[in-house]
């Protein structure tokens, strides 16, 4: 069995981070969200993989290499342009070849991975195998719906009126029949081949398409809220960890993790927080949920429940919360000055300002 990876997303809701980065190597607890589902994959047994890349393509090569960091084999398949999750099935139909594979968008987050999921689909093989999950606003998602046993009797992408709250997770599990259909459908109306119409079809076909609802924690990291909540699953988790330095004036409550050549001074840390390596806190608070990425320095600063990127500078700011702080971004106040915000804000961003 072989998996594919989509990693060729534009990540539209999480500008202005998305303009520079891949959203698929947004920090999560310092991690890439691509490498949870890269050690899920691995996890379950599977060696073979195939990773689809968009724009960022260079920046996702860069980050997961050869694969073999992971114990994987990685193949790279360029897209050309965002044209649908079918298209991406289209377009790695040679390096699929007739195994059985696992399709994984590289943006969802799933706690305690797909191992069982996957070992079910190979026992028992049906054409294709869905997780679902029940969602507040199915009309976002793709929908499936379920007859009185149990089986997928169809689905749709984004209804207006949905037949069900079970939304598709965006981990699929298929069997070489789906090239058959995937070959023979046409773009929908928004211009991109419908991994949901393929699916529609298999069940037209009278193929056998099971499905699993997930009852543990998922997350499409698609919004700025999103990645804060799957911080906070991840930081909930954390093993303590102190291989930097926190001098005598310093106080550490709770589970910390502190890197390797991380220096914290005469600050407060309350966990669960993570620190990256070579990052400096000095005369700082930092609170609950708080990810702060390596080479980071912060000063005179209260931050807490916020993911900050690679080398920024924080100083002398009294409270960020609920915010993600991209990289080599400087935080700073803006001196004496009359009452009032001055603002340099890229295309697509999103500011809140307290009076």
């Amino acid at each position: 069995m072989k998996a594919l990876v989509l990693a060729g997303g534009t990540g539209s809701r999480l500008r202005p981070i998305t303009h520079t980065s891949a959203k698929q190597l947004v920090p999560i607890g310092n991690k890439p969200v691509l490498f949870y589902g890269l050690e899920a994959i691995r996890d379950s047994g599977i060696r073979e993989v195939g990773i689809i890349v968009g724009e960022t393509g260079a920046e996702v090569r860069r980050a997961v290499g050869d694969g073999s960091q992971f114990g994987l084999s990685v193949t790279y398949i360029p897209q050309e342009a965002p044209l649908g999750l079918a298209h991406c099935v289209l377009i790695a139909r040679e390096f699929l070849g007739d195994d059985d594979f696992l399709m994984y968008l590289g943006d969802n987050f799933v706690i305690h991975g797909i191992r069982d999921f996957v070992t079910e689909f190979l026992a028992r093989r049906p054409d294709a195998q869905l997780l679902l999950t029940k969602v507040a606003n199915p009309s976002e998602f793709g929908v499936a719906e379920l007859d009185q046993g149990g089986r997928v009797v169809r689905v749709e992408e984004k209804p207006k009126e949905p037949r069900s709250d079970l939304a598709l997770v965006g981990i699929y599990m298929f069997t070489p029949l789906v090239h058959r259909i995937v070959a023979q459908l046409r773009p929908s109306a928004r211009g991109e081949l419908e991994i949901t119409e393929a699916i529609q079809e298999l069940i037209l076909h009278q193929a056998a398409v099971s499905s699993h609802t997930i009852s543990g924690y998922w997350k499409d990291t698609g919004r700025v809220e999103d990645m804060l909540e799957c911080n906070r699953m991840v930081l909930e988790n954390i093993a303590p960890r102190m291989e930097g330095s926190v001098d005598d004036e310093s106080e550490a409550v709770g589970r910390v993790d502190i890197a390797e050549d991380a220096v914290v001074i005469r600050s407060r840390l309350v966990g669960p927080v993570s620190i990256g390596p070579g990052t400096v806190v000095a005369d700082s608070y930092v609170g609950p949920f708080t990810s702060l990425g390596s080479g980071c320095r912060l000063d005179h600063t209260e931050i807490e429940y916020s993911i900050v990127m690679d080398h920024c500078s924080i100083n002398g700011v009294s409270r960020i919360h609920n915010s993600l702080i991209g990289k080599n971004v400087e935080v700073s106040p803006a001196g004496p000055a009359p009452r009032g915000h001055q603002l340099v804000v890229g295309d697509h961003s999103r500011v809140r300002l307290n009076y």
